[in-house]
């Protein structure tokens, strides 16, 4: 099911006293969500990408803007008549209700044409337990199960009625970060056998780059970057989705531009072409740095971290906004213990940006 947003908006009335103007949590949001994808909604806290999901479910209604499933128009239509499947970060199961019945609830509600037998509810309860892979729990109550058997309890019960239109509200925050990974592989499993248009909002950046199709990166209600995961990712287009996708997080200098050449500092790191002379972020991915005894900026090393498959080397400059920069390199290169450590850059790894707007300054980095 395609999901098209045109020109959404929603606005709060301001509970400042002092400034009685409304606030926009979401601004004028236009979106096609192709059929059959996994698009992540991401940001961070109050970004609006929340308030974008309940728009879409109709649990708030827009201030201005349409929704349309297909080609239904369905913006004043009430969330149980839009064919969604709803999973909230806290589950929401009824506590009293053991598995197959919270998976059946929403098929109890149905009346009319599409009420079904109980011999009917029973088997689409169990298929979806076994798209879950829950169907051996299905006589156990809420309370019996862990947090990441609970999710799959709740993404049962959304799935259960085969909806258009799947939104996942941040299911994974409350698991540990080993669950959190498993749970989210099987998210995209789920997602790809149903083949059922799937929005997914969540602050961690890892989870949306990791399943999304493509991903909507937001600030302050406004989205600011769409795109496929590592498109967004090699191709910031301001320095604040520079800064948001990455772990680590990427570096962030001040830099400048003098005839043609890149300085960090005073090293001269990089030749540009087609950018005028003008102080600008020069802001580089982790993975963009080269271990060289002659390359051209200079760090102050604070320590050396081996992670196993490749090593960070933390160090310190006094042009970074960051306060520690931090280097990835491949665990076949030896750092010497030294006062300093130098660096040659990996060209497509180096973004620049203007400091007035935060804007990407596209040019030759060589």
């Amino acid at each position: 099911m395609e999901v098209v947003l045109q020109n959404l908006t929603k606005k709060f009335p301001s509970r400042d006293r002092k400034n009685r103007g409304d606030v926009v949590a979401v601004n004028d949001f236009t979106f096609e969500i192709p059929d059959g994808k996994l698009i992540g909604l991401l940001g961070p806290s109050g970004c609006g990408k929340s308030t974008t999901l309940n728009l879409i479910s109709g649990l708030i209604k827009p201030t201005s803007g349409r929704i349309f499933f297909g080609a239904d128009d369905v913006t004043d239509l009430p969330p149980e008549n839009r064919g969604i499947g709803l999973v909230f970060q806290n589950y929401a199961l009824y506590p009293h209700l053991s598995v197959r019945q919270n998976i059946l609830f929403p098929l109890e509600n149905l009346k009319g044409k599409d009420k079904l037998s109980k011999d009917e509810m029973r088997r689409k309860a169990m298929e979806a337990a076994k798209l879950v892979q829950i169907e051996e729990l299905m006589e156990r109550k809420p309370r019996e199960l862990s947090g990441g058997q609970q999710q799959r309890v709740a993404i049962a019960r959304a799935l259960v009625k085969m909806p258009r239109v799947l939104l996942l509200d941040e299911p994974l925050s409350n698991l540990d970060a080993r669950l959190r990974l498993q749970t989210r592989e099987e998210i995209r499993r789920i997602q790809k056998e149903t083949g059922i248009t799937t929005i997914f909002v969540t602050h961690d950046q890892e989870e949306a780059m990791s399943i999304s199709d493509r991903i909507v990166v937001m600030r302050d209600g406004i989205v600011q970057q769409i795109g496929r995961p590592q498109e967004v990712y090699d191709d910031p287009v301001n320095l604040f989705v520079a800064r948001f996708l990455g772990t680590p997080p990427i570096n962030v200098f001040e830099g400048q531009i003098k005839n043609g050449r890149l300085y960090i500092g005073e090293d001269c790191v990089l030749e540009v072409r087609g950018a005028a002379d003008q102080s600008v972020y020069a802001a580089v991915r982790p993975e963009g740095f080269i271990l060289s005894e002659d390359g051209p900026l200079c760090c102050r090393l604070g320590g050396v971290e081996v992670m196993g498959r490749d090593i960070s080397v933390v160090s310190a400059n006094k042009a970074s906004l960051n306060p520690t920069v931090r280097s990835i390199i491949s665990t076949e290169s030896t750092v010497e213990d030294k006062e300093h450590v130098r660096f040659a850059l990996k060209p497509r790894k180096v973004f620049l940006f203007n400091k007035e707007a935060e804007e990407r300054i596209y040019c030759e980095v060589k």
